[in-house]
C-alpha cells in the first residue's frame, strides 16, 4: 500500500499534492493519504475522486501547528498503522523536510525529486527511482532496497488527473503521540505575507520571461505587453528579483515557480542551471538573446539572437498587424 503526505490550503489538496496522488496511483496497489493538524471542508471527497481509497487524518494539540519533525512523528504512526510499504509526498519544502524526518526515524534512504519509479528488474524487491538532480538538469537512478521506500515526487513530473473509477475516501482519525524533542522546533506565530500569485503563471499555457537583459526595474514594458497579447503570464529570473525590480512571485526557477507551458519565451535570460529547473518542462522555448553561446539559447527549441528590446517590440507590432489592430 502507498502512503501520501498530502498538504492541504484554502483551496484544499495542493495541486503538487494531487499530481502526486496521481503518481502514485501509476505505481499500482491502494492509494492513502495522509493530512496532518486541520483538514480543510471536502478534502475528503476531492481525494477520493483522485484514487484516493483511505483519508488518514492525524490530529492533536502536538500537530496544530506544524513541526517537521512532529509531522514525521504523526506520518509514521499512521504508516505503521496502515501497513504501507511506500510513503511519498510533494518535493515541496515541508514535504521534503517532513520525509526526511521519517526516513531518518525508519533508518532508511530517501530519494529526492522523483520523476520516474519501477520495479528493479536485477534486484527483487527493490523500486529503481529516476530523480531530478542539479537542478533539474540531469536525471540520476537510484535503487531503493529498503522498505518503506521513501521518496518525494517532482514538482509537475505528472499531470493531476482525477481517477476514473471514483469511490468515496473513508476517513480515520489518528491522535499521534509526540515525544517533547520533536517538539523543539515548530512554528509558534506567523504572519501575513504577500499574496500567493503564482498560480496564474505555473498554469500559464504561454509565458515570457525577462532576465538581467531587460536592463532596470521599467525595462519590462515590451515583455509585459507580449504576454498579455497571447494571454499569457510574465516570468522573470531570480536576478530581476533579487535587485527588487520585479516580484518574487513571478520568479521561475529552482527557489521559484516551475513551469510546463506550451510556450516558453525567455527574452535576456543567460539560462542557468537554477532557472532552467523550472523552465525544462516546457513544451516548446524560444529564446531571445544577444549571446548565441547563452545556455538558454543553445536548449532551446528556436533561437533569435538580438537585443530583447528591439525584438519583442517587432514581435508584437507584427502580432497587432496580422490582428488587424
Amino acid at each position: 500500500m502507498i502512503l501520501v503526505f498530502v498538504e492541504t490550503g484554502p483551496g484544499g489538496a495542493t495541486e503538487v499534492s494531487l499530481e502526486t496522488v496521481t503518481f502514485a496511483r501509476g505505481l499500482g496497489g491502494p492509494v492513502h493519504a495522509v493530512v496532518v493538524g486541520e483538514l480543510p471542508d471536502g478534502v475528503a471527497e476531492q481525494l477520493g475522486a483522485y484514487g484516493v481509497a483511505a483519508l488518514h487524518v492525524a490530529t492533536g494539540e502536538a500537530v496544530a501547528a506544524y513541526g517537521g519533525a512532529a509531522w514525521a512523528a504523526a506520518v509514521e504512526q499512521v504508516r505503521t498503522a496502515a501497513g504501507a510499504d511506500v510513503v511519498t509526498a510533494a518535493g515541496t519544502p515541508r514535504g521534503m523536510e517532513v520525509l526526511a524526518h521519517l526516513a531518518t526515524r525508519l533508518g532508511v534512504a530517501m530519494a529526492a525529486n522523483a520523476v520516474g519509479v519501477e520495479s528493479d528488474p536485477g534486484a527483487a524487491g527493490s523500486l529503481l527511482v529516476t530523480r531530478q538532480v542539479v537542478g533539474g538538469a540531469v536525471l540520476e537512478q537510484m535503487r531503493l532496497d529498503d522498505r518503506p521506500a521513501v521518496f518525494t515526487v517532482a514538482g509537475h513530473a505528472v499531470e493531476a488527473q482525477p481517477a476514473v473509477a471514483v469511490e468515496a475516501a473513508t476517513v480515520h482519525e489518528h491522535v499521534p503521540e509526540v515525544a517533547d524533542a520533536d517538539l523543539v522546533a515548530r512554528v509558534v506565530s506567523s504572519e501575513p505575507g504577500e499574496p500567493d500569485r503564482s498560480g496564474a503563471l505555473t498554469s500559464a499555457r504561454v509565458v515570457v520571461g525577462a532576465g538581467r537583459g531587460a536592463g532596470s526595474a521599467a525595462g519590462f514594458d515590451g515583455v509585459m505587453e507580449l504576454a498579455e497579447l497571447l494571454g499569457g503570464a510574465l516570468g522573470v529570473s531570480r536576478v530581476v528579483t533579487s535587485l527588487g525590480w520585479r516580484p518574487h512571485h513571478e520568479q521561475v526557477g529552482q527557489t521559484g515557480s516551475r513551469i510546463s507551458p506550451e510556450v516558453y519565451i525567455p527574452c535576456g535570460i543567460s539560462g542557468a542551471i537554477q532557472h532552467w529547473a523550472g523552465c525544462a518542462s516546457s513544451k516548446t522555448i524560444l529564446a531571445i538573446n544577444t549571446d548565441e553561446d547563452a545556455p538558454m539559447v543553445t536548449k532551446a527549441t528556436y533561437a533569435v539572437i538580438g537585443d530583447m528590446h528591439e525584438v519583442v517590440p517587432a514581435i508584437s507590432a507584427e502580432i497587432r498587424r496580422r490582428r488587424g489592430g
